[in-house]
């Protein structure tokens, strides 16, 4: 699957970079706090996600103002300004479309689905909360606004442990690093503080799609009590709660999160990855499974460091993996 990049203009004047990858029925798919459409292309993890989303439908995402391909605009991050750029999205879609929020994009997917019902079909929450102030206590919040704005690096190093505990270290620091990638320190804080300033209680009656709200039991970004509350302030919705602690909807049980929302959808079960491997990846794995680090794999094979990280995490995403043990012990048994 190959995405294709374009740009829209809101009706304010910024300048918004969406993605369009396949095709049939549009999904629109609103991301959260940092995103970066062609890095975010790029890590193994986070495209096959869109890539199992995006079997049989149109997956069309967006980089908000300030993020990845997406210029700074000249006013502050706001709930209004968020869906303002979701409508200039949209806007060229002319048909009702599939609608899902994760993280910080699912309040404002809420707030879209009620404000626009005649355009969502069916609506899916993941990973999201009704009310941001909610989401830890003030003092927690403020140290984290602090260490991202003052220490960009040790912020984001901290927050890839809280968003994805699952993933290993090299995986982790990977996050850390694209985090850094997306935007600069200070519009990683404004977003972040809008995070917590979003509140769509008095919203939720007003959703009309049906809607499926899926969370996992020990999100450490999102308490499940966030969750129960968007499922019962819209009339009808669903609830399914997922076992993991991963925030991120790429880490983590992948698979089975792709599989709810797909049945929810009304789209076919995704093919699941196979096996096998390319015999490069045979190269990586057998290293591995001698204890190599990246570093070592990169200076054996005559690739950069990253290269071979980039190999390992393929490997461990073909295999259905969380660690390089299991690499490992994979390859002993091979």
């Amino acid at each position: 699957m190959q995405q294709r990049l374009d740009r829209v203009v809101t009706a304010g004047g910024a300048t918004v970079a969406y993605s369009s990858a396949g095709a049939g029925r549009p999904l629109v798919y609103v991301m959260g706090w940092l995103t970066h459409l062609e890095l975010g292309w790029e890590l193994p993890a986070e495209r096959a996600l869109y890539e199992a989303l995006g079997a049989g439908c149109r997956l069309v995402r967006y980089d908000r103002a300030g993020c990845g391909l997406s210029p700074a605009a000249d006013r502050p991050a706001s709930l209004d300004f968020e869906l303002e750029q979701l409508a200039a999205v949209t806007a060229a879609l002319r048909e009702p479309f599939d609608l899902m929020g994760t993280s910080m994009g699912a309040p404002v997917a809420a707030a879209w689905a009620a404000q626009h019902p005649e355009t969502v079909r069916r609506l899916v929450l993941y990973g999201g909360w009704a009310r941001g102030d909610e989401l830890s206590p003030p003092s927690v919040r403020e140290h984290v606004l602090g260490l991202v704005e003052a220490h960009w690096g040790l912020g984001s190093d901290v927050l890839a442990d809280i968003f994805a505990p699952d993933a290993d270290g090299p995986t982790r620091a990977a996050m850390a690093r694209y985090q850094r990638a997306c935007s600069t320190a200070a519009t990683a804080r404004e977003l972040l503080e809008l995070s917590y300033r979003l509140d769509v209680r008095d919203q939720l009656a007003r959703v009309r799609a049906p809607t499926l709200v899926v969370h996992r039991t020990g999100d450490r970004a999102a308490p499940v009590a966030q969750a129960e509350a968007l499922a019962a302030g819209i009339s009808g919705a669903g609830l399914v709660l997922l076992p993991g602690r991963s925030h991120l909807p790429y880490a983590g049980d992948r698979d089975e999160l792709v599989r709810v929302v797909r049945r929810f959808l009304g789209l076919p079960a995704a093919r699941r990855r196979t096996g096998t491997l390319t015999a490069r990846q045979r190269e990586v794995a057998a290293l591995v499974s001698q204890g190599c680090t990246n570093r070592e794999i990169a200076a054996r094979l005559g690739i950069d460091e990253r290269s071979a990280e980039g190999h390992v995490e393929r490997i461990r995403l073909r295999l259905g993996f969380r660690s390089r043990a299991q690499i490992a012990a994979w390859f002993a048994a091979q």
